[in-house]
């Protein structure tokens, strides 16, 4: 039987559930509801989409073509991207390029577009790989800015200086809204691009990242480094205003031995810095954040994740970090799904589920989103926590307590779309389709969240998948008297 989810959902809350969820989104997001309820025709549940995908050449697109455009200027910054620079979202780390000489490391930043009161100093460094060397790559953190407020910086110098700004979160609480995109495998090919442009058409404020960015390994030997600034000079009309929180996907790894390139993930952590050390990991492939209502923790499918190893002594801690007073939403990214019933890299994720999944139940993760896959899936809450190879469930069986997980490996990248699903659609598979597009994920208070999957129909978004996502942490609390004196305003939250 197909049924649609969000009838499913809201018929499911209690009448005080309604009063809240109702009392907080319609009075703000009016036509954000009035849109989300006539979306229901286009909401599925348990099947697979029979959409075809009339789909642009999934070939790169040339290296003169405008979207790679080398900024005016001699040795003018380019590549220009930033991700969250701190624990608590008070912090941004700009990374640039300048091509021909190190040129100025500092930036200038303040509250007034090109009248900047403040200047942070940098720092500068170049690599070689195989036959390429990079241009100067630029890193600068900016810290103790104050929250909800909007920042103009400047790179560069002269008349080759470049301006952009970048939006603050709000102050880490409760109830604080946020809305996230979420983009998967994107690479630079005409389909990416169509990604990119319903992006911004979102309203996002943030990217989750989930690996598998410029597919530059794909060229081996030559212009390997070439397209990764092709990458970074596409992307960076977005990358240069919203933060991209990102894990490293398989294209990231570059480990060519047979190239003398024996240092994983080499070019990319040159290039995409995390603030790793500010939650206390060891690595900056595995981090967390936090920002708004949600706490945000980045894994990486591709470094060890065994007992005993960093990442998962790391994710231990992390876990008992997490406070769901303060940031109630729980979202898990990493690159490769640990649910997929598409045929492309089946059962890839399932050493990951087997270290972590039941930690995902025991601390009710709303949702963990993956890529890899390139295709769109969402699955039914499950988990199979009880498997082991000597018995127990050998099945996905419902779990209330288990995340959504959902497959997002659909930005565009030349490799094409992974088509072939498994047949019969398991259980645990609410709805699958082999198209290219990005979600969103708008957090509208600490109990309820609007998820949209939206599809690049032939260079046009359309809204597919859409449901309301009730947080795990709280679904089953009620609003008492001594609850709300936690929610509310304390020296301690303030501090965040």
């Amino acid at each position: 039987m197909c049924m649609n989810p969000i009838v499913v959902v809201i018929s499911g809350l209690q009448t005080e559930d309604k009063k809240i969820f109702m009392g907080s989104i319609v009075p703000r997001f009016p036509l954000i509801v009035f849109i989300l309820f006539n979306f229901l025709d286009n909401i599925h549940a348990g099947v697979t989409s029979s959409f075809i995908r009339s789909e642009w050449p999934s070939d790169d697109m040339p290296l003169d073509n405008d979207a790679f455009a080398v900024p005016n200027g001699y040795n003018a910054p380019e590549q220009v991207h930033i991700t969250q620079g701190d624990y608590n979202g008070k912090a941004i780390i700009i990374t640039w390029v300048t091509p021909d000489e190190p040129g100025s490391n500092q930036v200038k930043y303040g509250k007034e577009e090109k009248n900047y009161d403040f200047t942070a100093e940098g720092t500068v460094k170049s690599y070689t790989f195989y036959n390429y060397t990079s241009g100067f790559i630029h890193e600068c953190l900016i810290d103790d800015l104050e929250y909800d407020s909007t920042y103009y910086y400047e790179v560069g110098e002269g008349e080759s200086a470049r301006s952009f700004w970048f939006q603050t979160p709000p102050k880490i609480g409760p109830n604080v809204p946020y809305k996230f995109g979420i983009i998967g495998d994107l690479g630079q090919t005409y389909n990416s691009r169509s990604t990119l442009n319903h992006y911004v058409e979102s309203g996002a404020q943030a990217v989750l990242h989930v690996g598998d960015l410029s597919y530059a390994d794909k060229y081996e030997y030559d212009d390997m480094g070439v397209r990764w600034d092709t990458y970074g000079r596409f992307a960076e009309r977005i990358q240069a205003y919203n933060p991209w929180i990102s894990t490293a996907g398989n294209h990231e790894i570059e480990y060519m031995p047979y190239m003398d390139e024996v240092v994983p993930f080499k070019q990319y952590l040159y290039r995409y810095p995390t603030p790793y050390a500010a939650s206390e990991s060891s690595s900056p492939l595995w981090y967390a954040v936090r920002r708004a209502s949600a706490h945000i923790i980045v894994l990486s499918s591709y470094s060890p994740f065994v007992k005993y190893t960093p990442q998962y002594k790391w994710l231990k801690a992390e876990f008992k970090k997490v406070n769901r007073w303060k940031t109630p939403w729980l979202i898990v990214i990493m690159h490769v799904p640990i649910y997929s019933s598409n045929s492309a890299h089946y059962m890839e994720g399932e050493s990951m589920r087997a270290a972590f999944e039941s930690w995902f139940v025991k601390y009710k993760v709303d949702v963990v989103f993956a890529g890899h896959v390139h295709a769109y899936e969402r699955s039914h809450r499950i988990s199979n926590i009880e498997y082991d190879v000597t018995g127990g469930v050998s099945y996905p069986v419902p779990d209330k307590s288990a995340p959504i997980y959902i497959t997002v490996g659909d930005g565009g990248n030349q490799e094409g779309l992974a088509s072939s699903f498994n047949d019969p659609q398991p259980d645990y598979s609410a709805f699958r389709e082999a198209s290219y597009g990005h979600s969103t994920l708008e957090l509208i208070n600490k109990t309820h969240a609007f998820y949209h999957w939206n599809r690049n129909d032939d260079g046009k978004k359309v809204a597919t998948d859409s449901f309301v996502l009730r947080n795990q942490y709280w679904k089953k609390r009620k609003l008492e008297e001594n609850d709300l004196h936690a929610i509310t305003p304390t020296p301690e939250l303030d501090a965040y």
